[in-house]
């Protein structure tokens, strides 16, 4: 019989975990597509780190506050395809234009979430749907933990080797040793990229916000169509296939707030994280379900930790090797995958649409700069209401 020490680590140490992972797999893919906006927008390296502060920042108290609040893991993040449509369509705005569509943005985020209207909206799409949608989107990430096999073998071998027989004997642990076993292996190999490290505190700084047609129509409009589609959409899905019934709208409204305060400092866009929210939703995080939400506060507090500590938390992130992160990314999301997958296809007459949404989903699809997570449930909801009537 397991000590009372010994039952609350077991309790404590995946949640920690979990949020450890989420803020990992966050930074180490998406960046190098910050860094790009920051250029496409002219920014110096100072406002480039306030940019980080405030990304880290927004994230963790949106991630700490909404999750303490309600008791469910709400993770949030910034907008990746934001990010991508700002280095692309904003190339050549001026910063302080860049501002002002920030901060209007922010706006129509509040409006859209605390009118009610986006949740309202979403309640109509079948879970099935939704439960397709997240295997769409978790499928990349699950094939990629194996790819990754061919380029480093012993590493990626040797994190799958420890995750299945930690689930033999120690389930609750198989992800922790996982990345404990990656992580040893990857330094006995050289591979920890750690030499630049230096420890240095971000220094927020404020861009006073300026107002044209630029800021409308290259920067507010795009990125905001972006975050609702490619973000907030396919992050509502994830909580209602995981079995959490999130109270979208005020929470879409809060990350709208959360953006209208750190805009003049470069947070462009906060909104329903969709693939890391599925790593503090599922198993792994923690047995009980309805204490899953610590590994979000959890992902929070290492959110605020690398705002302050900016291009350092950074650098330490980037110090993995790219197939040790994909590798425990796709170990983490596995349950969650399995758990998507079997309510996708649990009722026969949504089979159909579900599949449409999975496959649309999985094909990596961009319309117009929104994702295919999006297009994805759009098709399964076309098929779905097109579907021949059985009696």
């Amino acid at each position: 019989m397991a000590s009372p020490s010994t039952s609350r680590l077991a309790d404590a140490l995946p949640p920690l975990v979990a949020g450890f992972v989420t803020v990992l797999v966050s930074y180490a893919g998406t960046a190098a597509i910050l860094f790009q906006a920051c250029k496409a927008l002219g920014a110096s390296p100072a406002q480039t780190g306030s940019l980080m502060w405030a990304m880290g920042i927004g994230c963790g108290l949106t991630c700490i506050g909404l999750s303490l609040r309600w008791k469910m893991p709400v993770v949030t993040s910034w907008s990746t395809p934001g990010a991508a449509v700002l280095a692309i369509s904003a190339s050549g705005v001026p910063l302080d234009q860049a501002v002002g569509g920030f901060l209007l943005c922010a706006l129509l985020l509040a409006v859209a979430g605390f009118s009610g209207a986006f949740e309202r909206l979403f309640e109509r799409v079948p879970l099935s749907l939704a439960a397709a949608m997240l295997g769409g989107v978790l499928l990349r990430f699950c094939v990629d933990a194996f790819a990754a096999i061919q380029l480093q073998p012993a590493l990626v071998l040797a994190m799958l080797a420890a995750w299945l027989l930690a689930r033999l004997r120690w389930p609750r642990y198989a992800v922790i040793l996982s990345l404990a076993t990656g992580t040893a292996v990857a330094a006995a190999g050289a591979q920890l990229h750690a030499g630049q490290l230096q420890l240095a505190l971000a220094q927020p700084q404020s861009t006073s916000p300026g107002f044209g047609l630029a800021s409308v129509f290259s920067v507010a409009l795009p990125l905001f169509v972006v975050t609702m589609a490619s973000q907030n959409v396919p992050g509502m899905a994830v909580g209602r296939a995981c079995g959490y019934r999130l109270p979208a709208s005020s929470a879409v409204g809060w990350t709208g707030l959360a953006t209208l305060l750190l805009a003049p400092f470069g947070g462009f866009a906060f909104n329903l994280a969709a693939i890391t929210a599925a790593i503090s939703m599922g198993p792994d995080a923690h047995r009980d379900p309805d204490r899953r939400y610590l590994a979000a506060v959890w992902t929070g507090v290492f959110y605020l930790l690398a705002g302050v500590f900016g291009a350092t938390v950074v650098a330490l992130f980037s110090a993995f090797p790219h197939e040790l992160v994909a590798a425990i990314a796709g170990i983490a999301l596995l349950p969650t995958f399995a758990n998507a997958m079997a309510g996708a296809l649990a009722q026969e007459r949504e089979r159909e649409a579900a599949i449409v949404t999975f496959l649309v989903t999985a094909s990596g699809l961009s319309v117009a700069g929104v994702g295919a997570a999006f297009w994805g449930l759009v098709a399964g909801i076309v098929v779905h209401f097109v579907r021949p009537r059985r009696g």
